[in-house]
Parts: structure tokens; C-alpha cells; sequence
């Protein structure tokens, strides 16, 4: 299935009853980011959202890809996974070229021939030049502000279009983009990028970097532009090669680069690398903390083009669940084939769960036969694209279920001998990874929960867990920075205790008080976070955990049980050098006006603002 626009995707969302349409005005500084919060945080992702009345003459779009339904609809295929199977092949065949490779693409995807798939150069106009702005003002587009702390408005599903200038090599990365005037904004590409690579070039050669970025179009170049591609394959041949029709590309009115002439909308422009780059940030995040101000390249604009009748695409980042979620569900389904032909082949299966932000937790599944396989999986998807950046990966046997979370860990409390069962690595960490003990560059905990074979077992390690009656309102009573106590784990079994504390010392400390004054060997493991969540929202337990952790640090033994401390952390009582960032929640304002203006807008019932779940928090 091709759509040709925003419009044509809107059409379709409409008949499978998958949008809600907005006649209201919600205004794109921190309302729109509110309203879609509340909407892609509920069963499935909610709906889609067409916000019409934005100030200016254009709809936003949010939550669009935000449900596996809508996504596979972009997509036109229902089973992502065996899209995934399809697409072996062609990753291959593109990063390994042969004599015969159109040979083996035609045979292997049965097509006629391989202009199927490549994108194609159209001559003279597109769609998405309909109308050419060549006195731009980036303010006439609704470009949205999504949290309160974030240094202004930002280009949020932007498909940053660059090319190699010695090799031609052309890339589409999404990258955020903070406008700071009418025609000057910050391109805030991560060094691991394949956009800042070229920038390295340019730089090297001394020349103007030429720049577009395209917006909207047929949904699926926004997937595309977020998937983890082998080098040397275009996104937009894989664009071509899921819908089965080539993408048509223009070339730009001011700059010499190429764009999708069924855009909605582009902005074209360029980077001097002679220029002093200009701080951009701080922006609240996926992770659903602030990433923090750092100095980017300044991108000078000059057009803006687009369809008469485009809508502007946006995506609302933060505490998980949110449209990224989906998308990086999407890539756990379409990439475990490739993941198991090409890197491991004993994995069968992997599961990234939301409260991850996609990099930080990681479960694996796979078919055991000798000793040391499960770490030695560790070590090889460690070192596979992407997967650099996972901080937290567990890896299980083939018969469990890796989406069952609490069997998961009933599995590590089993299985699992923490003085001999974890593998503690460093390697690049992700830019937004603010718990890192240096900036992209840190540690990693492996957890081999798969069943030990002889090999493997140590019997003077050998632990026997039996869960005992215990007052734990002592703890509370006992230590004034103990808030709550969290037993919803060791109810069910797993011996995994969670403290929720009002932070006024090293959380190490606190854990040797406990410990030494109370016999708490019947738990294996003390989970440590500060009390800013519902005691009881294991989900939110996990995201902190994820966030607050750099496992070298903040895993630890007091005596025989291991300590993980998910704290915030702070100065002066922690071993770090700068303040810890603040979680992205709305301003009781901003909450307040959109409470006052619901029933408004179209939605059946009242959804409270996700950000009341955090309570005594001062960030």
C-alpha cells in the first residue's frame, strides 16, 4: 500500500476509526504535547490525533505511528515479523554487493526488475513544491514545544535528507531540530549518526553543507528515517521495497539535495562548518527526562515548500509509553530475523520493553547447547549496531516467555547467581543516557538467566531463597528516608525488595544501615528509588531503574544480597560532578487549561494528566 501524503494516511485513519479530529484551538506551545500525553498513554496506544486549529493555516498530526495497528497499516503489512523475513535478503544483498547481485535481487523478490524498489529522480517539480516560500519563516509552521524546561520549539519528526560529498551517498536520519529565528534553527545530530558523519566530511573538505528536511508524506518514510539500516543502504530503498513502488524524489528549489516530491512539507537550507555551533537544548526527551544543552551545528533555512493543503507531522516524546515506543516495537519485530541470521543464530526471539526507552533493558531469547553461550550472546549483540547502547540485557532459554515480564523475573531469581551469572562490560552509552559515569561511554550489566549446565555451576555459591514473614513497616518507622515499601514482587514470590525513599544521603549508605540492622537474607535483591512515583507502579519502578542506573556504579553486593541503587542522583551525596536532569512533566498551567477545555475536544471521557502520577517531586 502507498500513500501519496499526510492527507491520504488522514483519509484512511478516518475509515478504520483510528483518529480523532480536534475542531478546538490547542495551542502548539506545551497543549498539543499535553493532549496527545494523556491520549498515546492509554490501551494501545489511543488514537491519532488532527489537531485543526493550531494558529497557523496548518493541522498538526500526532500519534500517528503510535499503535501497532496504525503502524502496520503504514507499513501494509499485518505480520511485521515476516516482513522482517522478506527483508533478509535484501540487507544482504546491499551490504554485501556480488557479480550477481541484480541477478539475486530479481530472483529473490520476484520482481521484474530492480527499478521496483530504487527511488527514481523525477524532473521539474513535486507535489511538495506546490508553494515555494523563499523568505522563510520557520513561526508559520505549528512546530510545537512539547515540556515547560525545554529551550524552545522544536522540529520533532523531521526527515533530515544529507549526502556524502565524495561518495554521493545519500541518508534520511531524524534528528530534533530547536528553531531559534524565522530562518536559523540547531541541527542536533548524536557523533554516531550517519548525518554528523557527513558533516565531519564537509568540514574536512571546507565546503557548505547542503540540507532538506522533509515532513510527512507517505508514513512510512517517517519509519523508515528511525530504522537501524546496515551501512550502505538508503532508506528510502527499503521505503520502496515494503510498499512495493519506488519513491519519487525532487530536487530542492535552493539546495542541491533530493527530497520525496509527495511531501507534505520541506525545509531546505544549509550548515557552514567554518561557524561556531550554538547551544541548543535543554528538550524533554524520550527517556522522559531533559537531555542537556549541548552546542550543535546552526542550520540557516532558506525555503520553506510544501503541499496547498499539507498537514505538519509532529511526535510528542517523554516518560513511556509514547509514540516511539510503537516505532521501536516495530523494529524489535521487523529486525530479530536479520539480528539472528547475521549476528547470533542460536537467538530465537527478543522483546524491548517500553519502560526501556528502547535502549536501556533488552531480553533475549535463545536456544542453549553448550556453556558460556548465554554470555557469549551478551558480548555479540553488544557489538551489533544499535545494540551498543543497551545498558541492562537479560538473556533466558527457549522455553519462556519473554513478554511475560513477572515470569522473567521469577526467572532471574532462579536461575541466576549474581557472583557468577552477571557480565559487566563498558562501550558507548547513548548521548540521552544522562546516568553514565562519562558522556556516551560507559558500563553495562549482561544477565545469563538461561538454565546452567554443569559447566557453569558453582555449588559454593549455590543460594537457596525462601521467603519470610517480615514487619516491613519497621523500615518506614525505623529510617526517616524511607517513604514506602514495595512488596507487590515478594508477594508473588520473587525475592526482590523495593525501597521508595526521600533521598538525603548516598543510597549505599542506607542499604548497609538496613542490612546490617535487619535480617533480610530471605530477598536477593534491594531495589532502591526515590519516592516520586506510585509505590506500586512497577512500570514507572522500571523506568527509574533503567534511567537512574550506570550498572558499574549502582549495582552492588551488601553481603549476599545485591543492591541496585535508582536513585536520582545528586551532588554532594553522590559520586557525580553535575546535577542530575529533570524528569519532562506539564506545569500545573498547562494541565489546568487543557482540564478546562476537554469536553471541547471531542474525547468520551476525562483522562487526568499523566504527570499527576509524579508527586513530591521538585525538578
Amino acid at each position: 500500500m502507498q500513500f501519496h501524503s499526510l492527507n491520504d494516511f488522514v483519509k484512511k485513519l478516518r475509515e478504520y476509526n483510528l483518529l480523532i479530529e480536534i475542531e478546538e484551538f490547542v495551542d502548539p506551545v506545551l497543549e498539543i504535547a499535553e493532549v496527545t500525553d494523556r491520549i498515546s498513554k492509554q490501551p494501545y496506544g489511543g488514537k491519532a490525533l488532527l489537531f485543526k486549529n493550531t494558529g497557523t493555516r496548518f493541522p498538526v498530526l500526532t500519534n500517528f505511528l503510535g499503535s501497532e495497528a496504525r503502524l502496520a497499516l503504514a507499513m501494509g503489512h499485518d505480520n511485521l515479523e515476516q516482513l522482517g523475513y522478506k527483508l533478509d535478503l535484501l540487507f544482504e544483498l546491499f551490504t554485501k554487493p556480488n557479480k550477481n547481485f541484480f541477478q539475486k535481487v530479481e530472483t529473490a523478490f520476484n520482481l521484474k526488475k530492480i527499478s521496483d524498489i530504487l527511488p527514481k529522480n523525477k524532473p521539474g517539480r513535486g507535489a511538495c513544491q506546490e508553494v515555494v516560500i523563499t523568505d522563510p519563516n520557520l513561526f508559520d509552521l505549528p512546530i510545537l514545544q512539547l515540556w515547560p524546561k525545554d529551550g524552545g520549539r522544536f522540529l520533532t519528526f523531521p526527515l533530515v535528507h544529507t549526502k556524502d560529498p565524495l561518495t554521493g551517498q545519500r541518508n534520511v536520519g531524524m534528528y530534533r531540530v530547536q528553531v531559534f529565528d524565522k530562518d536559523l534553527a540547531a541541527m542536533h545530530w548524536h557523533r554516531h549518526k550517519t548525518g554528523a558523519h557527513h558533516f565531519r566530511k564537509y568540514k574536512k573538505i571546507g565546503k557548505k553543507m547542503p540540507l532538506a528536511i522533509a515532513l510527512g508524506g507517505d508514513p512510512l518514510y517517517t519509519y523508515v528515517a528511525t530504522a537501524p539500516l546496515p551501512e550502505n543502504l538508503y532508506e528510502y530503498i527499503l521505503a520502496g521495497f515494503i510498499r512495493k513502488k519506488p519513491v519519487n524524489l525532487v530536487k530542492c528549489i535552493t539546495q542541491d539535495i533530493e527530497v520525496p516530491e509527495d511531501a507534505d512539507i520541506v525545509i531546505e537550507g544549509y550548515i557552514d562548518p567554518e561557524e561556531d555551533f550554538i547551544l541548543e537544548g535543554p528538550f524533554g526527551d524520550h527517556t522522559g527526562f531533559y537531555s542537556k544543552p549541548d552546542y550543535y551545528p546552526r542550520f540557516h533555512i532558506t525555503a520553506i515548500t510544501h503541499r496547498r493543503n499539507a498537514i505538519y507531522p509532529a511526535t510528542v516524546v517523554g516518560v513511556p509509553p509514547q509514540e516511539d515506543a510503537y516505532l521501536a516495537k516495530a523494529t524489535e519485530r521487523i529486525f530479530i530475523s536479520f539480528v539472528k541470521n547475521s549476528i547470533s543464530p542460536e537467538i530465537i526471539d527478543w522483546d524491548i520493553p517500553f519502560a526501556g526507552c528502547g535502549h536501556n533493558f533488552t531480553i533475549v531469547q535463545i536456544k542453549k547447547s553448550y556453556p558460556g553461550q548465554g554470555k557469549k550472546v551478551i558480548n555479540s549483540l553488544w557489538g551489533a549496531g544499535q545494540m551498543m547502547f543497551n545498558k541492562v540485557m537479560v538473556v533466558v532459554d527457549q522455553d519462556i516467555d519473554i513478554h511475560n515480564y513477572e515470569q522473567i523475573l521469577h526467572l532471574i531469581t532462579k536461575n541466576v547467581d549474581p557472583r557468577l551469572d552477571l557480565l559487566f562490560g563498558q562501550g558507548p552509552s547513548d548521548v540521552l543516557d544522562h546516568a553514565s559515569e562519562k558522556f556516551t561511554f560507559g558500563s553495562k550489566i549482561g544477565i545469563d538467566a538461561t538454565v546452567k549446565l554443569p559447566e557453569e555451576k558453582n555449588e559454593e555459591h549455590k543460594k537457596e531463597i525462601k521467603i519470610k514473614p517480615f514487619d516491613y513497616k519497621k523500615l518506614v518507622d525505623e529510617f526517616d528516608q524511607v517513604a514506602h515499601v514495595n512488596t507487590s514482587l515478594l508477594d508473588k514470590g520473587i525475592p526482590v525488595l523495593v525501597l521508595l525513599i526521600n533521598k538525603k544521603s548516598n543510597a549505599k549508605d542506607l542499604a548497609k544501615q538496613i542490612l546490617s540492622r535487619y535480617d533480610l537474607s530471605f530477598i536477593s535483591y534491594l531495589v532502591i528509588v526515590d519516592n516520586i512515583v506510585p509505590k506500586d507502579d512497577m512500570h514507572l519502578v522500571a523506568w527509574l531503574v533503567g534511567n537512574n542506573i550506570a550498572p558499574a556504579r549502582d549495582i552492588f553486593f551488601e553481603g549476599e544480597i545485591l543492591v541496585i541503587d535508582a536513585t536520582i542522583k545528586k551532588v554532594g551525596i553522590d559520586p557525580i560532578s553535575e546535577p542530575w536532569p529533570d524528569i519532562a512533566l506539564s506545569n500545573p498551567q498547562t494541565i489546568q487549561d487543557v482540564d478546562k477545555k476537554w469536553h471541547k475536544l471531542g474525547f468520551k471521557k476525562f483522562i487526568p494528566s499523566p504527570s499527576l502520577r509524579f508527586h513530591k517531586y521538585s525538578g
